[in-house]
């Protein structure tokens, strides 16, 4: 399955999103995922958080499902992520069970 990750970006430095994309990315590659990963777009500063949307939801279109981040309550772009890939009926799976909402 090819899946998207979402979480915070927003600041968060450089390691710590590198880290947390990573650790995420290597959990599900473990199960055999193929990851999507918006942290690439932290190398690419200066561009409006609508262009980085613009680029997030075409990656979430090529994948099968959304993974959300244990922070993506706090993340303006992961709301709009997930509400996006809910529209476009893509499986959506959380780090933290308890930050469902449905």
């Amino acid at each position: 399955m090819k899946i998207y990750i979402a979480g915070k970006v927003t600041g968060l430095e450089k390691p710590d999103i590198f880290k947390k994309f990573y650790d995420s990315g290597n959990l599900l590659k473990k199960a055999e995922h193929l990851v999507m990963s918006p942290a690439v777009l932290a190398l690419n500063e200066g561009f409006e958080h609508s262009d980085y949307m613009h680029i997030c939801y075409a990656m979430i279109d090529v994948c099968d499902a959304v993974y959300m981040q244990k922070d993506w309550q706090q993340s303006k772009g992961a709301r709009m992520e997930r509400q996006y890939a809910k529209d476009w009926k893509k499986q959506i799976f959380y780090e933290d069970e308890s930050t469902r909402e449905d």
